[in-house]
């Protein structure tokens, strides 16, 4: 099976004419020539965008030295090779001209060559080349302007406190708690024992030893529970972590796992 053209379906993908019957058909049943036009449609679409692109960083040199040296060998085999009479007008049947004199008459706007071989390889080196160049500036820009987002802050830390184990505990039990700006605590443990119940977290006055629980524990070993709004942590200091049976009982159940106190 013959192929289009190369710079056939240049023309195409940039929209300078239509495909003919005969084309259409052919791309039909050519997968080969039906993704070279896909790819080449890309290619152009990606020149389109760039338009309204500003302050863009020039190509690298090797791109401009590839462009002038495909457009020079498309002018040399230009001139070197027998010159096509365009208007579909045999040379021979021109008044004036004698047999063996090579004169390019004008292109005729209506009948567009379909494999012509003169101005349009030229064209076609030439978009083609410029076509890379875009790439070349858009993976440029992409290097200089990464889509991925930039990293959160940290947030600040208002308060810590490292947990160590409590009571009967495995002395390898351990975590920090760290209270956040913005009304939250994050809490890091390790190593806990495991129970039938659940573990929940607790801040207790030392001094009145009165206490709220401010959420459970999942599998993980971090977690983030918001505290109550305007919480006095300089009166309930302490985070304990409790364990915890599926008994309906919301009091503390007395066996604490880690504690630890806050300052800062």
């Amino acid at each position: 099976m013959q192929h289009l053209e190369h710079e056939r379906l240049v023309f195409l993908a940039l929209g300078e004419s239509e495909a003919d019957d005969g084309e259409r058909t052919h791309l039909d049943t050519c997968a080969h020539c039906r993704t070279e036009l896909s790819a080449l449609r890309q290619v152009a679409g990606l020149g389109a965008e760039t338009q309204g692109l500003g302050d863009l960083p020039d190509p690298p040199e090797h791109i401009w030295q590839g462009i002038e040296a495909e457009i020079r060998a498309a002018e040399v085999t230009e001139v070197h090779a027998p010159v096509a009479v365009l208007t579909g007008v045999d040379r021979q049947q021109v008044p004036g001209q004698t047999r063996g004199t090579e004169t390019v008459t004008r292109l005729d706007p209506t009948r567009r060559p379909r494999r012509g071989r003169g101005w349009s390889r030229w064209a076609a080196t030439a978009v083609t080349a410029v076509a890379a160049a875009a790439i070349g500036v858009v993976g440029t820009v992409t290097v200089l302007r990464p889509t991925e987002p930039e990293p959160a802050e940290t947030p600040t830390v208002l308060a810590s406190a490292p947990l160590a184990a409590f009571g009967s505990t495995p002395k390898s039990a351990q975590g920090d708690a760290r209270v956040l700006q913005g009304g939250q605590l994050h809490l890091h443990v390790a190593n806990l024992p495991r129970v039938p119940g659940y573990y929940e977290v607790w801040l207790i006055n030392p001094t009145t030893m009165e206490m709220f629980s401010i959420g459970t524990l999942g599998g993980d070993a971090d977690a983030l529970l918001p505290l109550p709004p305007n919480v006095d942590l300089k009166s309930y200091s302490v985070v304990d972590v409790s364990a915890e049976q599926y008994d309906n009982n919301t009091r503390h159940s007395g066996d604490s796992l880690l504690r630890g106190t806050l300052t800062g």
